[in-house]
């Protein structure tokens, strides 16, 4: 079953395609929990639940409400004609949660054919933990991947958040891959650099950009001066959290 938490037409507010139109689709469910990076959200429950940014996409014990099921790739197509959305193809941006979760879905996989049939062009937002069976399902050789390794700051064992052979794999055969680290200040200092390169080793012809941890604005703030200097001493990319800076912790747009 497809869980699908909310979807919004916005501009992409990190990585390498900063600033550009996209419709986003945000997936329920994660294999991780990440739950070192203490954003909070309040469920409609009462319960304070810990996690990532978008933490009420991972938990589905508290957040289930906000959870749609999909039983047909019609109705993530049909989400597209609810916008006013321009002539030439805006990105198409799966998020989550962990949209890989399904990669082997035939719901899923059709969502994605169709959406390159119209000249779309497709971006997934990963931990980079779910390896793709890039010869089976030969769209997601036509698909960008943002692959967000997780770095020690999220609280999950290395060998969960770390899976070599898996950012090898799509650094390899996507169409492009590039790392895209969140980075809090007090990690700088933390040995962070041999942190990057022991990821990146892996795949190490895939640019690297590094944004701000931060659910909310002033986390985000906070945490980006010493981030600017770090990309600077280091040659990775700095990845702002424009969608943040702009609308601060409000959801979905």
């Amino acid at each position: 079953m497809i869980y699908l938490v909310e979807h919004f037409y916005s501009i992409q507010g990190e990585g390498r395609y900063i600033g550009t139109p996209s419709l986003f689709f945000r997936f329920g469910a994660c294999n991780l929990k990440c739950e070192g990076f203490a954003c909070s959200e309040v469920a409609p429950d009462g319960t304070v639940v810990v996690g990532c940014d978008t933490v009420y996409a991972v938990n589905k014990e508290h957040f289930s409400s906000q959870w749609g099921k999909i039983t047909k790739a019609r109705e993530l197509l049909n989400i597209l004609e609810l916008y006013e959305l321009p002539e030439k193809s805006v990105d198409i941006v799966l998020t989550g949660g962990e949209p890989l979760l399904y990669a082997q879905d035939e719901i899923f996989v059709e969502f994605l054919q169709v959406l390159h049939q119209r000249g779309h062009r497709i971006c997934f937002e990963t931990n980079a933990t779910i390896a793709v069976n890039f010869f089976k399902y030969e769209i997601y050789k036509e698909c960008i991947f943002a692959l967000s390794v997780k770095l020690s700051n999220s609280n999950e064992p290395y060998k969960k958040r770390v899976r070599g052979e898996v950012i090898n794999s799509i650094a390899t055969n996507a169409k492009d891959a590039y790392f895209k680290f969140s980075v809090d200040a007090e990690s700088i200092n933390l040995g962070l650099e041999d942190e990057i390169f022991d990821i990146t080793s892996h795949a190490p012809s895939a640019d690297v950009f590094c944004m701000p941890v931060g659910g909310d604005k002033k986390t985000v703030e906070a945490n980006t001066p010493m981030l600017v200097e770090f990309c600077k001493a280091k040659g990775y990319n700095f990845s702002d959290r424009l969608h943040i800076r702009i609308w601060d912790a409000n959801k979905g747009v």
